[in-house]
């Protein structure tokens, strides 16, 4: 079950850093919940709503620790971004069930991307 695990995270993971917003959504559950220091959304339409805007900032990730359990996973990760936060240091932990995404909490020190949010909202 841990290979499955790996698989489905992996396929999230590179869907998402790529703008696949198709590939990436074929991975989570039809109940699913995200959480971050910024945002959260209660379904897969709301989290995946972001995901141009997010990858259009992205120049890089380099994933440091990855960890796979039978229904979790834990990535640990830097964002490299073209805004003034630069690199963004990054924990992912995604809870499975039925070898589908239902759940990933975000764990990132949001302080400097709360200019950047403020002035994208105005």
């Amino acid at each position: 079950m841990t290979d499955r695990t790996r698989e489905t995270v992996q396929a999230y993971s590179r869907a998402r850093f790529a703008g696949d917003v198709p590939a990436a959504a074929a991975q989570l559950a039809s109940t699913f919940a995200f959480e971050s220091p910024l945002i959260s959304s209660a379904d897969a339409r709301g989290h995946l709503a972001g995901l141009a805007g997010f990858v259009s900032v992205v120049t890089g990730v380099e994933v440091l620790s990855e960890l796979y359990g039978e229904s979790e996973a834990t990535l640990v990760y830097d964002v490299h971004t073209a805004t003034p936060v630069g690199v963004q240091r990054t924990a992912e932990h995604f809870r499975l069930r039925d070898g589908k995404i239902e759940a990933i909490t975000l764990i990132f020190d949001a302080s400097r991307w709360h200019p950047i949010m403020a002035a994208v909202q105005r």
